[in-house]
C-alpha cells in the first residue's frame, strides 16, 4: 500500500483541530514549546518510510520513555518484575496517589508514574550507570547516536515534581522502592526528558513491531513472548485513563507522552509516530489521536 496519499489527506482533515487544547504547561520547559507544530513518520517492515510535517523535529518524549524503561527492567528481572507492579489498566489519573495507597504500594501498571518509578528503581539497583545504559539502548534501537537528554526539561520537571515525590515516598513506605527517593526521581525525570523526533520513535518502535523475532539490543534481551506482553500492556494501558478510547477509535498498541508524542505499532507490519504539542484533558495529543484514528479508518488496518 502507498500510504503517502492517505497521510496527506489526513493532514488536511485534522487541520480543524489545530488550535484545540494546549501544551503541558505544568512543566515549565514544555510550556515554552511552540504548540503549532505537527509531525508524523511511518516505517513499514518492508523498509518503506513515509513522513509528514515536522517529522525530524526533536521533542521531549515524556511517558513514551516508560516503554523503554519497562523493556530494560523486564530484561533484568524477568517474570519477577510482576511481583512489584501489576498489568491492569488504572482507570485513574497517571499520577494518582489514592489508587497506589489503596493497593498497598503496588502500581497498577508500568505506564502510570508509580510503575515507571519502580522501573527506574530496578535500573538503579542493577546497572552501574543506568543513565548511560538507557541512553545507549535508545540510541541503538533508533539508529541515531545524537539522541540525548534535555538538561532543561529534566531540571524543569524535577523542580516541580512534588506529586511524583509523594508517589515515590509512598512506594518507599510500602517497601517497593529500594533506592534513595531523590536518586529514583532524578533518573525518572532524566528518562522522561529524552528528546526524539517522530522519525527516531518510529524506528525505535520497529523493534517492538517485529514481535515474532527475538529482541536483543544493546544488552536488553527479551523473548518473543515478553515483547508481545509489552505490546499487550501498551494496548490496555498506554494512554493514561484514555486507553479504552484509543483502543476503540484507533485499535493499535501504543504509548503517548505529555510532550505531545504518540507512537503506535501494528505487529509484523509497521510503526507510526506522531507529534503535536496541544493536549486534551487526559494528557494526549489532540491532533495525534485524530490522525491515528483516521489512519486506521482509511487503511482499514487495526489489530481488530
Amino acid at each position: 500500500m502507498d500510504y503517502q496519499p492517505i497521510l496527506d489527506k489526513i493532514r488536511k482533515e485534522i487541520e480543524v483541530y489545530a488550535h484545540e487544547g494546549k501544551q503541558a504547561d505544568y512543566i515549565p520547559a514544555l510550556a515554552r514549546v511552540n504548540p503549532d507544530q505537527f509531525g508524523l513518520c511511518l516505517n513499514t517492515l518492508d523498509g518503506k518510510t513515509y513522513r509528514l510535517g515536522d517529522s525530524a523535529t526533536k521533542f521531549s518524549i515524556q511517558s513514551i520513555s516508560k516503554v523503554f524503561s519497562l523493556a530494560i527492567a523486564l530484561s533484568i528481572m524477568g517474570k519477577d518484575l510482576w511481583q512489584r507492579m501489576a498489568k491492569e489498566p488504572s482507570g485513574s489519573a497517571f499520577n494518582s496517589l489514592v489508587q497506589l495507597e489503596y493497593e498497598h504500594g503496588i502500581p497498577r501498571n508500568p505506564f502510570i508514574n508509580a510503575g515507571a518509578l519502580v522501573s527506574a528503581d530496578v535500573l538503579l539497583s542493577n546497572l552501574d550507570d543506568p543513565e548511560a545504559f538507557y541512553l545507549n539502548f535508545v540510541r541503538t534501537i533508533s539508529g541515531n547516536p545524537t539522541i540525548d537528554y534535555s538538561d532543561e526539561v529534566a531540571q524543569s520537571e524535577q523542580s516541580c515534581s512534588y506529586l511524583n515525590a509523594s508517589i515515590a515516598y509512598l512506594l518507599k513506605h510500602h517497601g517497593n522502592l529500594h533506592n534513595d527517593v531523590n536518586q529514583v526521581l532524578h533518573l525518572y525525570c532524566r528518562m522522561c526528558s529524552l528528546e526524539m523526533s517522530c522519525e527516531d520513535l518510529s524506528r525505535a518502535f520497529m523493534t517492538f513491531a517485529k514481535s515474532n523475532e527475538p529482541f536483543s539490543h544493546a544488552g536488553v534481551n527479551l523473548t518473543i513472548s515478553r515483547v508481545k506482553r509489552i505490546n499487550a500492556i501498551m494496548q490496555t494501558c498506554g494512554f493514561y485513563d484514555e486507553a479504552g478510547e484509543f483502543s476503540f477509535l484507533v485499535g493499535l498498541p501504543g504509548k503517548s507522552g505529555v510532550g505531545g508524542g504518540i507512537v503506535a505499532i501494528y505487529p509484523s507490519r509497521y510503526s507510526i509516530a506522531v507529534w503535536s504539542p496541544r493536549l486534551n484533558a487526559k494528557g494526549n495529543s489532540i491532533m495525534g489521536m485524530k490522525a491515528l484514528e483516521l489512519f486506521t479508518s482509511e487503511t482499514e488496518e487495526s489489530i481488530f
